[in-house]
Order: structure tokens, then C-alpha cells, then sequence
């Protein structure tokens, strides 16, 4: 893939993927958290190859916000499921049963 990702996760089922190389497939989630230097690579860049990649889940962390996009990919790329922000709750579907206090984020 040639990029660093901030966060991945890799399901159990999945397990399978990580060697002694490192990760050898694309993870279940890829998390990005943003910078003012970073941003434009994270939505642009980023996005495009780890939607190539097939990485199914793909999250956009905003400390300054704060706030999370949640995407998931189709066949057309990926699609903005959700974004919670300041005051709300993010209730991701990968994981059910999973509530970030966005504005716990900021502190």
C-alpha cells in the first residue's frame, strides 16, 4: 500500500494477515487523524488508495473539530456513512455496541 496509516484494526478472523513483515492484506479499518498539513493528503490521497486497496472501512479523525467521518466502501469508492461532531455520539458499524463522546475527543 506505501502509506502510514494513523490507526488499523484487523478483525480475528482476519488475524491471518499479520506476519513477522508486518500486515500482508488490507486491514478491516484504516483510522486518519487530521493536521492542518495533512488533511488535503487524508481526504484526497489516502482515501483513493486505501479504497483501491480494499480497505473496508476508512475513518477521518478532527481533534480541532472535534469530529469523525465514518466511510465504508461500495463499489463506487467510499461512501459517507456517517460524521458525528461536537455534542454528539459516534456509533460506528463495524463495531455495534461502540459510543465515542465526540467532544471527549478534545480534551
Amino acid at each position: 500500500m506505501g502509506l502510514e496509516p494513523d490507526i488499523i484494526f484487523i478483525s480475528h478472523a482476519r488475524a491471518h494477515l499479520i506476519s513477522e513483515r508486518g500486515v500482508e492484506g488490507p486491514p478491516d479499518l484504516v483510522v486518519e487523524v487530521l493536521s492542518p498539513s495533512t488533511e488535503a493528503r487524508d481526504r484526497g490521497l489516502k482515501l483513493r488508495r486505501y479504497a483501491t486497496s480494499g480497505v473496508t472501512h476508512y475513518w477521518i479523525l478532527d481533534t480541532e473539530g472535534p469530529s469523525i467521518e465514518e466511510r465504508v466502501l461500495g463499489d463506487d469508492g467510499y461512501r459517507l456513512v456517517c460524521t458525528a461532531g461536537p455534542g454528539e455520539t459516534f456509533r460506528p458499524t463495524l463495531f455495534p455496541g461502540l459510543e465515542i463522546d465526540i467532544d471527549a475527543l478534545a480534551d
